[in-house]
């Protein structure tokens, strides 16, 4: 029972767990913030439609940062809140282009093939460390996601 953290779960599988979830709350951060760049910056016939469209993406990804950041907590470690840090080890890189909502829509679908890779690393790792309340969110966020790639996908007509 020494080896096990405060909700049961082992000590040295929480870590790494937490290590990845901090991984994942670096990506969400930049997708986050490119995605308040395109809604705040995007122009074009398509306008209306985008700016909408990424306001809703940029409120869902700042419920999931507040999730993920709670989830690294309740296994007993830190979440990252550096910038710094988020920019140094996201593989979500900072957009440069923020007006273009056809490139942005890529943008968007790059970041989200990024995010579900790592959810589904995650899935493995909760699964083998037998921990529900990760499994359980990472599951819930990739059903959702895999459907907002559909839509997003359709909307370049792909």
């Amino acid at each position: 029972m020494e080896n096990l953290n405060a909700i049961g779960l082992d000590i040295a599988k929480s870590e790494q767990l937490a290590q990845k979830l901090n991984l994942l709350l670096a990506n969400y951060s930049v997708f986050y913030q490119n995605t308040r760049g395109y809604h705040w910056n995007i122009k074009g016939e398509k306008f209306f439609e985008l700016h909408l469209k990424f306001e809703e993406l940029y409120n869902d990804l700042l419920i999931k940062i507040d999730e993920v950041a709670e989830r690294i907590l309740t296994l007993g470690h830190a979440p990252d809140h550096r910038y710094s840090n988020y920019n140094q080890h996201s593989s979500i890189k900072e957009s440069t282009e923020v007006t273009n909502g056809l490139k942005a829509v890529e943008n968007i679908l790059h970041a989200f093939k990024t995010i579900i890779a790592l959810q589904r690393e995650l899935l493995d790792l909760s699964a083998d460390a037998g921990d529900e309340g990760t499994n359980a969110l990472m599951s819930d966020y990739i059903r959702e996601q895999e459907k907002q790639v559909w839509m997003y996908s359709a909307f370049l007509g792909k």
